[in-house]
Parts: structure tokens; sequence; C-alpha cells
């Protein structure tokens, strides 16, 4: 049965390199490999070179509330090093918009 996960996080995981700025606030920060991307544009430019970089999936396998984070495990199954991984996403939810994501093993 598929998680039912919150509609930016949803949307998130639905969006692909050319949409998923949308998801964030306009000064929204992100981190993943221990690089920082911060406002839309970077967020933008992140992931359309992840994207460039390797073919990937990932699926939302489970769900957890932690203070002002909502804790997402996805397993992620593609053509980078160490495939398929189990990644942790820390969201902080503005209104409708992810105002900061940490991704973490």
């Amino acid at each position: 049965m598929p998680l039912s996960l919150p509609k930016p996080i949803a949307d998130y995981f639905a969006a692909d390199a050319t949409t998923v700025a949308k998801c964030f606030t306009a000064d929204a920060v992100v981190n993943d490999e221990k690089q920082t991307h911060r406002g839309r544009e970077a967020i933008a430019r992140w992931k359309t070179e992840a994207s460039k970089k390797y073919d990937y999936e990932s699926e939302p396998v489970a769900i957890d509330d932690q203070d002002d984070r909502i804790i997402v495990t996805a397993n992620l199954t593609g053509n980078f090093p160490g495939s398929p991984v189990d990644l942790r996403y820390a969201f902080t939810l503005a209104g409708n918009e992810i105002a900061r994501l940490e991704i973490v093993p």
C-alpha cells in the first residue's frame, strides 16, 4: 500500500528535474551529499545535475513526524555506486511548500 504523504512531499517525489523547484519556497535550502543549495534556482540546478549524472528511481517506504520535520525513508535504485540504498529525507514544510530538505543515508 502506498504511503500517505503530505502534498508538498508527494509532489517532490513525483517531480522531475524541470519541475522540482516548484515544490520549494523561494528561499528554501536543500542539503545533499555535503552540499547546500539555496533558493529555487540552485535547487533546480542540483536536481538537473543529479538527473544528468545518474538514472534513478526513489520509492518512499516509511514516514515519521519528528518535531517540526517529516522524515521520509525512500529506497533509491539506479546506476549509481552503492545502489540500491535507503535514504532519509528530512522535510520542513511551510504551508504547501518545502522550506528545507536534508538528505542523508
